[in-house]
This record gives structure tokens, sequence and C-alpha cells, in this order.
């Protein structure tokens, strides 16, 4: 296939953080990319690999420029990562994860901040749908879900491992955390609850054993310190200290 000598060509210079997304071609500095002239540097960024919900910022030529900027021939642009922590408009601070970040959302909903889950998968659309309706920003490792343009935020998930991507959502959003007031299994809140409102939903043997216990005030699911506690405070520990750094 032969190249159009005359096509008009900008030069590329991508944030370190963001070379996991494009070529290698396209990871040095002021790398050449030819582009069409009507295209927006929003859709020329997002057709080299990176999801607008990654930038940071664009400058075209030492300037500042939306997404909606259409690049001529022979400018410089520089991509930005996005800056950490990363401050998100509106509040309280609120996360929707696909189907594929279950791991993640319970341990999200662990340190008490409000993550929405389902392990049935409802769908691109709909997983964007529901991020505007409830203004929650979608955590992802699917780059084609983070290039809706419905969705109200976004992040991509860089990890497959659920450690490092509990870090990595810290240390990009930093949102408040109360460990141990939300239901992992549903995200609704905790209440104490007594021993023997709860009674008829404990084993013998947790009975006689514990006495202090919470329960969901959405789903009714009661919780209690019990033989897997010692494996969740260390989770809470580790994340508490890594939003004190």
């Amino acid at each position: 296939m032969l190249c159009d000598v005359n096509a008009p060509v900008v030069h590329f210079s991508f944030a370190p953080e963001l070379h996991v997304f494009v070529a290698a071609e396209h990871s040095a500095a002021d790398a050449p990319v030819v582009i069409d002239g009507t295209s927006t540097l929003g859709h020329v960024v997002e057709s080299l690999g990176v999801p607008l919900t990654e930038v940071g910022g664009l400058v075209v030529d030492g300037a500042e420029v939306t997404p909606a900027h259409v690049p001529s021939a022979g400018e410089r642009i520089e991509v930005r990562a996005v800056e950490r922590p990363q401050r998100v408009p509106g509040a309280p601070l609120r996360f929707l994860l696909d189907v594929h970040l279950g791991t993640l959302a319970r341990r999200l909903r662990l340190l008490g901040v409000d993550a929405a889950y389902t392990n049935e998968d409802p769908g691109d659309a709909a997983l964007a749908a529901l991020s505007a309706k409830e203004q929650r920003v979608l955590l992802s490792r699917d780059r084609g879900l983070l290039r809706r343009r419905e969705i109200w935020a976004g992040a991509f998930v860089y990890s497959d491992r659920p450690d490092d991507q509990l870090r990595d959502v810290l240390r990009r959003f930093a949102p408040e955390l109360a460990p141990w007031t939300r239901c992992t299994a549903c995200n609704g809140e905790l209440a104490d609850a007594d021993k023997d409102s709860v009674r008829e939903q404990l084993q013998h043997g947790t009975q006689r054993t514990y006495d202090v216990f919470a329960q969901c005030t959405a789903c009714g699911r009661v919780y209690w310190r019990g033989a897997h506690h010692a494996r969740l405070e260390a989770i809470v520990q580790e994340a508490l200290r890594e939003n004190a750094g």
C-alpha cells in the first residue's frame, strides 16, 4: 500500500504513563502521525489507542486545546497524563465497575467506598448510561467501553491483579475511606446489629463464638469478625497507609 507523500503530518509526544496504550513507533518524542485534516484531536488520540479518560491535557505548539481541536499539518502535540490525585467534579465520589472487576469492587466496598457492580454483564451501553445517570466514575480495562461519549467520567484500570488495581484507584482518586461501613455483597450501608435480632441467620458455632455484629440495611446480610478478618484487616490497613501517604 502506497502512502501519500503530500498527506498532512503532525508530531505527537505522549506522556510516559500513556506509552502502554500506543504503538512503539508513536512512543518516541515528536513521533510523526498522518492526519486527514478533518478529524478532531480527540478522535486522533483515541485512534492511536489512548482513551480520553486517561488524558490530562492536550497542548498544541505550546497552547492548551480541547479534544475538539482539529489539528493542522506541522503542529506539535503534547498529550499529558491525568494528574494524581485526579479531582472529579461533583460529590460524593462514586464508582461503577464493569463485570470483570468484581474483586476490586468488593475491596472498595470493604473500605467504605461507594462501588456499584453486578456480576451479570449489562452491556456497554447500559454501563455508560448508568455512569451518566448516577454520576459515577466508570472503572474498566476495556478501552472501547471508556471511549463511549455518554459516560460521565471514566478511568482505565491498568493492572489485572486486584492488589495493584486497588492501589492504582486509591492513588488516582484518593477517595475518602470508611472501612467496615459497606456491604461487600451489595454495596449497602452497614449498621450495628443486636445479636438476638440476627440469631436466626447465624450457625450455632457463630452464635457461641461471636457477640459483635453488623447488618446490611439494604440486603440484610450479617457480618462479624470471623476467620477471614485478619486477611481483610491487612487489606484495610494497607489502604489506609496508602491514602495517608
